[in-house]
């Protein structure tokens, strides 16, 4: 990858969008790009791989292997997003991996110390990233509480509901197209539950005319009735 290419890739990033070429040259010397092929692992189960990662292109895939040696999903990331050690924190990533998920990944990676550096000198840098990790935790707080309610269907609608907002495109704020980066497998470890389970909630959403479900597309033709949905004995 060139150099002009690199300075366009973290340009089009929003947290790095307004820095100026000599902030480039100055930003250059601190943080490489990374390309990983689908199915390749970013990290896997490293305690000491304390950097920090943006994802400018593809999807990744978050999670760890439990005891019995099966694979679990935390968090399924597209362009834009943050992880790694996005706390600042140092050497908390034992038996987590980042694998390149559907497709090839680009990536922007910094050592924890470079960009605590980088956040000291550069206080608009911070405050973009400071709001960025504050979303971040926002939507661990609601799929953990959403994870919490005992009923399968209450889940599935609320990861729906919370999908069509973060992920999804609206002309009047009621009905929503998101783009089907999930595969039900994906969506049921997401939730707590099993990918058969899933796949007959969706149908059953699909008979009430709630959502329509393609590979490329989930439509929600009005999240009104979906939320309502709940409330229907």
């Amino acid at each position: 990858m060139s150099t002009d290419q690199k300075f366009l890739l973290i340009r089009n990033y929003d947290l790095f969008s307004h820095i100026t070429d000599e902030e480039y040259e100055e930003l250059n010397l601190v943080h490489h790009f990374i390309e990983a092929e689908k199915g390749e692992y970013v990290y896997f189960d490293s305690a000491w791989n304390n950097k920090l990662y943006f994802l400018k292109g593809g999807t990744i895939k978050i999670g760890h292997i439990d005891e019995e040696g099966k694979e679990v999903i935390k968090e399924i990331l597209r362009e834009g997003e943050v992880f790694g050690q996005f706390s600042l924190e140092r050497n908390n990533l034992n038996g987590e991996f980042a694998q390149a998920y559907k497709s090839d990944v680009s990536l922007c990676a910094f050592n924890i110390d470079d960009f605590e550096k980088l956040l000291r000198r550069k206080p608009e840098i911070a405050f973009h990233f400071s709001k960025q990790v504050g979303q971040k935790l926002h939507r661990f707080q609601n799929r953990l509480v959403n994870l919490l309610n005992k009923d399968v269907k209450t889940r599935l609608v609320n990861f729906l509901l919370m999908l069509a907002k973060e992920e999804g495109e609206s002309n009047d704020g009621d009905a929503y197209n998101i783009q089907n980066f999930l595969t039900h497998e994906d969506i049921a470890q997401l939730i707590g539950s099993s990918r058969q389970t899933v796949t007959t909630m969706l149908n059953e959403l699909e008979a009430f005319g709630l959502v329509s479900v393609s590979r490329q597309i989930i439509k929600v033709p009005s999240v009104k009735n979906l939320q309502n949905s709940l409330t229907v004995v």
